[in-house]
């Protein structure tokens, strides 16, 4: 299938093959006709499937084949500033031969800017709720107009700390419109919830809502004291490309990448406090290779897109199963492989039943080869977390860093990511500050090579 059966507009179609794209993903090509009949739509994939561009190519096609209005007449709401300038930044990119102009509303830096780009009357809006309510309140943003309401990542934009926010720019909206959730991860009681603002809708599920199959997981026991060296060893053991680090919390992040910066890591880190100049200087030193390791709160769950990250590594444990697959999500995009380690103490066994259960396998424990875990034992650790069997296909989730327990002899292992590089110290000596990059390059196709951005 390419693009071309999807009827979109020439400048559209032009936009795709710029950038070299030719075939739609799974969930593009389910969801798109939908969008394009004027249907409601809940869209469930998972994280780097290309969503983005699932809402974005039909939305780009009905505001480019009509009048160009002074309103405001899409809306994407979503949960951080960090997707929502990779959104931005999609419209730009494949919206490039169209006459149809989008900006991106969040907190975190000055409304004067804002002020001005909203003067070029905009017909896409990408906004964060809280700066968007601002906005909506000082009479600068009117919605009365808008004709297409999407929620990416659904389950965060309708989770309880959201909700309020999402009640009020309902109500700011017409009800004669059309709405569009999607999202990777939908927990039963959400999508109940979120169900409730779609009208007639059709559901799109293109795999179970889990991590990517091109993901292999390790969990690594070990107790809080070891944890730092822990992960330092498996640095320096592991051959890696880009590198996400994530922890539960900003202080921690903020910690952690000092500790590595001072073991000569190259590394920046990823946390709510940071200003967005700072934010989007750490993100486009990770992007362009200045940083090997990004040190992120789960923040940076929502919106990185950048695909040469090989490994994710779990220092804190999610809170829960879904925050573990947008975790993940991060690695083995656009049907490249990824790693993804979990440092686990003791108080994390719960959770990791909860993720096991979402992956339907035994994630495979490991002991670093060479580790001075002194009197602890990781094959003690979870013995009492029953075994869940296998997928079909008999896959064992787990890779070849360190030695395992407990896992199938037969296993396989999807691999490590392309073109990884040894993650020692001496490959990492820092750099400096980055400079700042232009827009990222969106997920949403498959290149001719095979590999999508």
């Amino acid at each position: 299938m390419s693009f071309e059966q999807f009827h979109l507009d020439p400048a559209i179609l032009s936009g795709i093959e710029a950038v070299g794209y030719t075939t739609p993903t799974p969930i593009q090509q389910q969801a798109i006709p939908a969008v394009m009949e004027g249907r409601d739509l809940l869209g469930l994939a998972q994280t780097g499937t290309g969503k983005t561009a699932a809402f974005v190519l039909p939305i780009l096609h009905r505001l480019n084949r009509q009048e160009r209005s002074r309103q405001v007449r899409a809306l994407i709401v979503v949960p951080t500033r960090e997707l929502a300038e990779q959104i931005h930044q999609a419209t730009i990119v494949l919206g490039r031969n169209t006459k149809v102009g989008s900006i991106a509303i969040y907190g975190g830096v000055s409304k004067l800017p804002q002020l001005q780009a909203l003067r070029r009357r905009p017909e896409i809006m990408v906004a964060c709720p809280g700066r968007l309510l601002d906005h909506v309140g000082d009479g600068t943003i009117d919605l009365s107009g808008i004709e297409v309401l999407v929620l990416d990542e659904a389950d965060t934009m309708c989770d309880m700390g959201f909700l309020p926010d999402v009640r009020r720019i309902l109500s700011h909206l017409p009800a004669k419109r059309q709405t569009l959730l999607f999202s990777a991860t939908m927990p039963e009681d959400i999508r109940k919830l979120a169900v409730n603002i779609l009208k007639n809708h059709i559901t799109v599920q293109v795999d179970p809502i889990a991590p990517a199959k091109t993901v292999s997981h390790a969990l690594y026991p070990v107790t809080d004291l070891l944890k730092k060296d822990l992960l330092l060893a498996l640095l320096d053991q592991t051959p890696t490309g880009r590198t996400l680090v994530f922890t539960r919390t900003k202080h921690r992040t903020k910690r952690l990448a000092l500790d590595l910066a001072n073991h000569k890591y190259r590394v920046s880190s990823l946390q709510g406090n940071l200003s967005q100049n700072r934010r989007q200087q750490a993100m486009d030193g990770f992007r362009d290779g200045k940083f090997d390791i990004l040190v992120a709160t789960d923040i940076a769950a929502h919106g990185i897109d950048v695909p040469e990250i090989s490994h994710v590594i779990n220092f804190d444990m999610p809170d829960t199963a879904d925050a573990y697959t947008h975790r993940i999500g991060r690695t083995g995009r656009a049907l490249q492989t990824g790693e993804a380690f979990t440092l686990a103490v003791p108080s994390d066994e719960p959770m990791v039943r909860e993720v096991e259960k979402v992956l339907k396998a035994k994630i495979e424990r490991r002991r670093l080869p060479g580790f001075d875990y002194g009197d602890f034992n990781p094959e003690t650790q979870f013995r009492q977390v029953r075994p869940i069997q296998p997928q079909r296909n008999g896959r064992q989730f787990g890779g070849n860093s360190g030695s395992n327990f407990g896992s199938n002899p037969g296993s396989h292992r999807p691999g490590a990511g392309q073109g990884t590089r040894r993650a020692g110290p001496a490959a990492r000596k820092s750099s400096g500050m980055p400079s700042i990059a232009g827009g990222t390059r969106p997920d949403f196709g498959r290149r001719q090579s095979g590999r999508r951005g």
